[in-house]
């Protein structure tokens, strides 16, 4: 508890959540005025509920504003998910009202995890740098500015530890990016419960391997020339459409996924240099170019994060066709079938496509 404020939001939310605790009442006349002090133990249990059992995992997110949880097996599975939406957040100006809510969220979090007899995993916030949480958007730094995701979770941990459930932290990064490439067309789920769900195996100490068929991807040329071609068509487009646009507003935005995508050329631009490299190098162990590839370890959790992002610029910009995404179903038959093969030669300009 951060204060007497917090303890007070923390009595009423455990009255109105119909929870059975021992708790007593005092009541004061001063002043004409009648005062109520009431006294609760906040005794903390022993750890009952740990990760051998499995791990809820919690992500946040802007658009909609809401919590997505991921229910996480201990072999690493996905068993269920739901979202706990935050939007009523936004019409509280008070702190006291915000706080209270932010108490009823955490407390139907931990309710769902004592449901399903599972640990909770929540995002290291300390990990990411200021203003880079979630999908990086300015409208999800705002929210959070009001809203405070940190105090959410600070909510979340209070209430397990009373509760005798474990809590783990994992390291954020690439969480939403392994979700979305990896694991949103491959059960047909949002992003967000994706990213939950990421979230889970990282607490569980499992690690994300690339799938083949994305392995088999990342060797082609061909297909990473025709990524190239089609972010630079996609510039064009977005340049014709800056030089039409009157509106000062949307022409910023429009700039801004110009920068953005400047970026990512760029960096795919590097990525075709370093495989191109490397094809000279045959004769080099595959580990050894691996390291030599990225300048850093092929082993460990954050090994390949690089070439998550590969992915990403390879596929959602120039197969999807924008940068907010959230139906990544169409990557299935890549993923799963490796249907990939033959895309640029179909859609890219004729004579394209050469030998891999």
């Amino acid at each position: 508890m951060s204060g007497k404020s917090d303890k007070w939001a923390l009595f009423l939310a455990k009255i109105l959540s119909g929870e059975q605790f021992p708790y007593t009442v005092e009541l004061k006349l001063k002043d004409g005025q009648i005062y109520g002090f009431a006294k609760f133990s906040l005794d903390v249990p022993p750890q009952t509920i740990t990760k051998e059992k499995g791990v809820i995992g919690i992500d946040a997110n802007a658009r909609p504003f809401h919590l997505a949880l991921a229910e996480v097996s201990p072999d690493g599975n996905l068993q269920s998910y739901k979202s706990i939406y935050l939007s009523h957040l936004l019409k509280y100006k008070g702190r006291n009202m915000k706080e209270y809510e932010e108490w009823l969220i955490a407390h139907e979090v931990v309710k769902f995890a004592k449901e399903k007899n599972k640990a909770i995993a929540i995002e290291d916030i300390k990990k990411l740098p200021k203003g880079k949480r979630g999908d990086g958007k300015a409208k999800l730094r705002k929210i959070l500015q009001f809203f405070s995701y940190r105090r959410i979770l600070k909510k979340i941990e209070s209430l397990a530890n009373q509760e005798g459930i474990e809590i783990l932290r994992v390291n954020p990064a690439f969480t939403s990016v392994i979700g979305m490439m990896k694991y949103c067309p491959q059960y047909f789920i949002d992003k967000d419960v994706a990213g939950a769900y990421v979230i889970g195996r990282k607490a569980l100490g499992f690690k994300e391997e690339i799938p083949e068929n994305y392995k088999k991807l990342l060797k082609s040329k061909v297909y990473i020339q025709y990524a190239l071609w089609r972010l630079g068509k996609i510039e064009e487009e977005l340049r014709n459409k800056l030089n039409q646009e009157k509106n000062k507003y949307k022409a910023n935005g429009i700039k801004r996924d110009l920068r953005r995508l400047k970026r990512e050329k760029k960096f795919l631009e590097k990525f075709l240099v370093e495989i191109s490299n490397s094809k000279s190098s045959q004769s080099e162990p595959e580990t050894q170019k691996q390291v030599n590839l990225w300048k850093e370890p092929v082993r460990g959790p954050e090994s390949g994060q690089k070439l998550w992002r590969v992915l990403r610029v390879a596929f959602v910009i120039p197969l999807l066709g924008r940068f907010c995404v959230r139906d990544f179903s169409p990557l299935r038959p890549l993923m799963v079938q490796g249907k990939w093969e033959g895309i640029a030669i179909r859609l890219g300009p004729v004579g394209f496509a050469g030998p891999p």
